[in-house]
């Protein structure tokens, strides 16, 4: 059979065509996945949503929980459970912004929330005005797997006076076991009660029920190097 040049000509438009096409749906793929969270090993959920606040004064310029020294300017925020160095997309429910955080702190110590967002992180989706909103957290990237144990407690109380914390801590450790009171270096400085010593974040949870109808406010914390 003899092809005309026009028809060499056709065929071949369409097969450059075809191969754009694949190119295009081949890189809108990759883009997705990019952005798309995951529950990653070793983390305890791949999304949550509550209520997000942020801090400033006095925590500027003072350690974090993970050692860093905390710069308000900078996007990190604080969770009470995600390890540290875990990658955190927040999206703010009331307007769809969203703002890529580093996990690099321990909070907030307040029933109900679950995020405490830098000031720079706070303005990137307009929560400086109102203080708090709701938001929803996707992870986006996982910290290096280490081989350290996982921990988790349930706080119960933080005083600033140590005397307080103590009949607590020992109260509580005639009930349950175990308890500890840890340090939170203000000002002011607080004394915070942790009940229990549990692998899991299902243990920790149960715990805190318990704990809930026995003391009201039980917050479950992971155990860093406390």
């Amino acid at each position: 059979m003899v092809v005309s040049s026009k028809q060499v000509v056709h065929r071949s438009r369409i097969a450059v065509l075809a191969l754009s096409m694949t190119f295009v749906i081949a890189l809108s793929s990759c883009g997705k996945k990019k952005n798309v969270a995951y529950r990653a090993p070793g983390l305890p959920q791949a999304t949550e949503t509550g209520i997000a606040s942020w801090y400033g004064h006095p925590y500027h310029g003072r350690p974090a929980a993970n050692g860093e020294i905390y710069d308000m300017e900078k996007i990190t925020a604080a969770h009470r459970t995600l390890p540290f160095g875990t990658w955190v997309r927040v999206t703010n429910l009331g307007n769809n912004k969203t703002v890529d955080v580093r996990i690099t702190d321990r909070g907030p110590f307040v029933d109900g929330r679950i995020i405490d967002l830098s000031h720079a992180a706070a303005q990137a989706i307009d929560l400086i005005g109102p203080g708090f909103t709701k938001v929803r957290l996707d992870i986006i990237a996982a910290p290096p797997l280490t081989a350290s144990r996982q921990a988790y407690a349930v706080q119960i109380g933080a005083f600033q006076n140590r005397e307080r914390a103590d009949r607590m801590r020992n109260e509580m450790e005639r009930q349950f076991g175990y308890a500890r009171v840890v340090l939170r270096q203000g000002p002011p400085n607080l004394w915070r009660v942790l009940v229990g010593n549990t692998n899991t974040l299902d243990d920790a949870n149960r715990l805190a029920e318990q704990l809930r109808a026995q003391v009201g406010e039980a917050l479950v914390v992971r155990v860093d190097s406390e």
